[in-house]
C-alpha cells in the first residue's frame, strides 16, 4: 500500500471527559504545568485509539500521549521521531497494539532506558494466526477485547498511582459498559443479516463483521497485498470485482486509509453496481471517542444491509 510522509504527530488533546469521577487529562511538549497535571502518570499509546481508551480511564490522573493521531497516516507505515522517543522514556505505562501493527514502539522501548508497564493488546486478545498463517491484528474491533485492555490499562494505572486504583477499576466498568450496547447492535446484525456476504478492502473490521455473523467474500490475496501495500493480480482483481458487478455482496467495507488504484476500482464497481460502501478506518476520525467512532461504524454497516 502507499505509505503516505511520515509526519510529526503533537501528543492527543483530550476532549470533554465521559465521567463525573474525573476530568480528562492532557499532554503537551512544552510549556509550564500545573502542579495536578505534573503528577499525572505518564501514558504513551501507539495510536489514539488506544490513548482514548486510557484517558476515559486515567480522567485526570494521566497525562495521554497518542503517537499517531492523524486519520491519514497508516499505522503500519509509521516512521517515529525523536519526540516519540522522549514520550516513551518518561512513559509509566505504554499501550501498543503488537501484532507487527506498531513495531516502532518495541524498537524505541529497546533503547528508552526505562521500564514502564506495557500492554500488548495483541497478547491481551490471545487471538493467534489463522490456519493459513495469518494474523488479523486489528483487535480493536473486537469488543470482548476491548474490554479485557481497558481492564489491564486501570490494573497498570493502579499499579502506577495506587492512590487512585479504585478509581480506574470503576472508569474502567463505566467504559465497559459501554461497550454493550455495541455488542447488541453485532447480535442483531446477526439475527437479521446473519449469513450474508460482504466484501472488504482489508482485514481491519473482520472482527466486527464476523462477529455480525456475515461472510467476507473478498479474494484473501486481494485483502493481503492491499493490506502488505503489494500488486493485486489481474486475475485476483477480477474475481473481486465480480462480487460487486454479480451482485453477489449487500456492501463493501472500505478501509478509507489505505486506499489506492485497485481499492478504488473496487469502491466504483460497488458503487456502479448499487451495492453500498461503508468506510472505517484505523484510527480515530477527527471529534471521535473510542465509543462514539464504534457505534457510526456498526449503525453504518447495519443500515447498509438493510437496503
Amino acid at each position: 500500500m502507499p505509505a503516505p510522509s511520515p509526519r510529526l504527530f503533537a501528543p492527543l488533546i483530550t476532549g470533554t471527559c465521559l465521567f463525573l469521577l474525573a476530568g480528562c487529562g492532557a499532554s503537551s511538549d512544552t510549556g509550564a504545568r500545573s502542579p495536578a497535571v505534573a503528577a499525572a502518570v505518564p501514558v504513551v499509546a501507539s495510536t489514539d485509539v488506544y490513548g482514548d481508551m486510557a484517558e476515559r480511564i486515567g480522567g485526570g490522573k494521566v497525562q495521554v500521549t497518542s503517537i499517531i493521531s492523524d486519520p491519514d497516516q497508516d499505522p503500519h507505515s509509521y516512521e517515529a521521531n525523536t519526540r516519540n522517543q522522549l514520550a516513551l522514556s518518561k512513559a509509566r505505562v505504554v499501550i501498543e497494539n503488537g501484532g507487527g501493527y506498531d513495531d516502532f514502539v518495541d524498537r524505541m522501548l529497546k533503547s528508552a532506558g526505562s521500564s514502564p508497564e506495557v500492554i500488548n493488546a495483541v497478547d491481551v486478545s490471545g487471538k493467534t494466526a489463522t490456519a493459513g498463517g495469518e494474523l488479523n491484528e486489528h483487535v480493536w474491533y473486537d469488543f470482548p477485547t476491548v474490554a479485557r485492555i481497558a481492564d489491564r490499562i486501570a490494573a497498570a494505572l493502579g499499579k502506577a498511582d495506587p492512590g487512585d486504583a479504585a478509581t480506574f477499576t470503576e472508569n474502567a466498568k463505566v467504559f465497559e459498559r459501554g461497550l454493550q450496547p455495541l455488542e447488541r447492535k453485532e447480535a442483531r446484525i446477526k439475527t437479521e443479516h446473519g449469513g450474508e456476504a460482504v466484501a472488504i478492502t482489508e482485514p481491519v473490521p473482520l472482527y466486527m463483521i464476523e462477529a455480525g455473523g456475515l461472510t467476507n467474500a473478498t479474494p484473501e490475496a486481494f485483502s493481503e497485498a492491499v493490506e502488505e501495500g503489494g500488486d493485486v493480480s489481474p486475475r485476483t482483481l477480477q474475481d473481486t470485482l465480480a462480487l460487486f458487478t454479480g451482485k453477489k455482496v449487500k456492501a463493501l467495507v472500505y478501509n478509507e486509509q489505505t486506499s489506492g488504484p485497485q481499492t478504488e476500482k473496487a469502491k466504483q464497481a460497488a458503487r456502479t453496481a448499487g451495492i453500498p460502501v461503508v468506510p472505517v478506518t484505523e484510527t480515530l476520525p477527527q471529534g471521535k471517542d473510542y465509543l462514539g467512532w464504534m457505534t457510526a461504524n456498526i449503525d453504518a454497516l447495519a443500515s447498509a444491509l438493510a437496503k
